[in-house]
């Protein structure tokens, strides 16, 4: 059965009947294939709350795909973006952030959660056998794009690698953790809201 786990930093809730809620933002992270996008986008809608993915959001203000990003800008130059995008997400209330599956590889994000007030920040993640065949499924689904829609995914044995690599900064800066090995997207959604019952 997947699992859920409390992890990280305690936010407790304000006193006082009329006390804003001890968090105003959510922010989901999580390797590429873990439901981020997806559950994220239902999350909110279940909250009422505004949701950005920023992958997304990057794409609509650059008026270009995050491949082509990549291949004409460089990654230093997506990550950035992706910084920029990251900070102006946490000025905002009642929102549900979906981070791209690198963006904890930047110190400066992971600073950014880190001091983020009511924020609370949730790993999702699966067995590397899940994340992999997720991604497979949505390359497949894109057949006939001119560019990947996983630009840093390469081999099995590479993805492997940048997990193990990127799950360490995942762990440091996630407040909850939920294992979606198993579970349909709104089965998570169910599972995060009874996480998130005591902060909401």
């Amino acid at each position: 059965m997947p699992s859920t786990a409390r992890k990280g930093r305690s936010k407790p809730r304000s006193s006082g009947a009329s006390a804003a809620p001890a968090a105003e933002r959510i922010v989901l992270t999580g390797f590429m294939g873990s439901g981020k996008s997806t559950i994220g986008r239902s999350l909110a809608q279940r909250l009422s709350w505004g949701f950005v993915d920023l992958d997304t959001f990057i794409e609509q203000r650059e008026g270009r795909a995050v491949p082509r990003i990549f291949a004409e800008s460089g990654e230093a130059a997506f990550r950035a973006m992706e910084t920029a995008a990251l900070a102006s997400s946490l000025e905002q209330s009642l929102l549900v952030v979906a981070l791209g599956g690198g963006a904890l590889e930047t110190p400066a994000n992971r600073r950014a959660l880190s001091t983020a007030t009511q924020t609370t920040t949730i790993l999702l993640t699966a067995s590397f056998e899940t994340l992999y065949d997720r991604c497979q499924q949505q390359i497949v689904a894109a057949a006939g794009s001119p560019l990947p829609i996983r630009p840093l995914l390469g081999d099995r044995e590479a993805a492997a690698a940048r997990l193990a690599r990127r799950d360490v900064h995942y762990r440091r800066t996630a407040d909850l953790i939920l294992d979606t090995t198993g579970q349909h997207p709104e089965e998570s959604v169910l599972a995060l809201l009874t996480l998130l019952e005591s902060i909401l």
